[in-house]
Parts: C-alpha cells; sequence; structure tokens
C-alpha cells in the first residue's frame, strides 16, 4: 500500500471464520428453537383436548348418576314390573358411570384421560424449556456475530475475542437445550 497504514488481513480471515462458525450454530439454534416450540403448541393443543373429553366425561357421568338418583325416588310408587324396570336401568346407568371413571383397556376413562392430559402438559413444559434455552443461545450467537463484525470495522480485537466468548455460551445454552432443558430456569 502506497503512503498508507497496512492492513492486516490475516485476523480479517481469522473474525471472518468466527462469524461463519457463529452463523451456523446460530442457524441449528434457531432450528432447534422452532422445532421446540412447534412441539411445545402441540403438546398443548393436545393436553387441551384431552381436558376437554376429561370435562365431557365428568359431565356424562355426572347426569347419568344423577338420572339414577332421581330415578330412585320415583321407585316407591311404582308397580312391581315397572319398579323392576327401572332398577335394571339405575344399575346399567351406574355401571356406566363407573365404567367412565376408569377404562384402562380404552385409556378414555376419567383417571386415564387426567394421566395422559398431565404426561402432555409435562412434554409441552419440556419443549417450551428447551425453546427458551435455544432462544437464549440463538440472542448469544446474534450479538456475537455484531461484534466480532464491528471489530473488523473498528480494529479492535477484544471485539472478537468477547463474540468469541458469547458463541460459547450460546453453545452452552444451546446444549441445555437440547440435553437438559429444564436445569436452568431463566
Amino acid at each position: 500500500m502506497a503512503g498508507g497504514a497496512q492492513v492486516d488481513h490475516t485476523s480479517h480471515k481469522g473474525v471472518a471464520l468466527l462469524i461463519a462458525v457463529l452463523a451456523l450454530f446460530l442457524a441449528l439454534a434457531e432450528t432447534g428453537a422452532k422445532s421446540q416450540q412447534t412441539e411445545a403448541i402441540s403438546r398443548n393443543i393436545e393436553a387441551a383436548n384431552l381436558w376437554a373429553f376429561f370435562q365431557a366425561r365428568t359431565i356424562r357421568q355426572t347426569t347419568v348418576r344423577t338420572a339414577a338418583e332421581h330415578a330412585a325416588l320415583g321407585l316407591p310408587a311404582l308397580p312391581e314390573g315397572a319398579a323392576a324396570a327401572i332398577a335394571r336401568q339405575q344399575e346399567a346407568w351406574r355401571g356406566q358411570a363407573a365404567r367412565w371413571e376408569s377404562e384402562p383397556e380404552t385409556g378414555e376413562g376419567r383417571r386415564e384421560l387426567m394421566a395422559r392430559a398431565r404426561a402432555a402438559e409435562a412434554k409441552r413444559d419440556r419443549s417450551l424449556a428447551a425453546y427458551h434455552q435455544y432462544e437464549i443461545g440463538s440472542a448469544a450467537f446474534q450479538v456475537g456475530i455484531v461484534l466480532a463484525s464491528a471489530s473488523v470495522i473498528t480494529g479492535v480485537g477484544l471485539l472478537a475475542m468477547a463474540g468469541g466468548a458469547l458463541g460459547v455460551i450460546g453453545v452452552g445454552f444451546a446444549l441445555l437445550g437440547f440435553f437438559a432443558p429444564t436445569l436452568i430456569h431463566l
């Protein structure tokens, strides 16, 4: 260069490589975040549907139990044949209500629905925790990219080092999102 300061292109290549690596990890973290966000939404819908089914079973069960109790009130005034028919119907209603309480073979009893809904909620909560870890990692990668880019413009090497440190922090949060999303609550 004639009459000007010499530019160290070697350090620029290192910073460019740092920026490329940070951008790669940013893309991976964003993909993980989106995947976990979608999973959380799906599990939330599943849990809501199961709780709605649980409520429907509870309403049906209460209605049938009430019908059986109401029919019992009129039994003394009925003729013998009619009373026997009503008693059989009451037993059928009580059996149906008991079946709706627990149906292990179909998984559609109230107890089973409650367990399934709670399991879906637990999966949703884990996915949300993972999503948040990935998002924090993504933010660290983005700020790291900005700092590394600024170091090229300003020539301040400390900015590139800070960008690299944020990249390491971002990797840590991305790994938490993948392996142990509930380890740290932020």
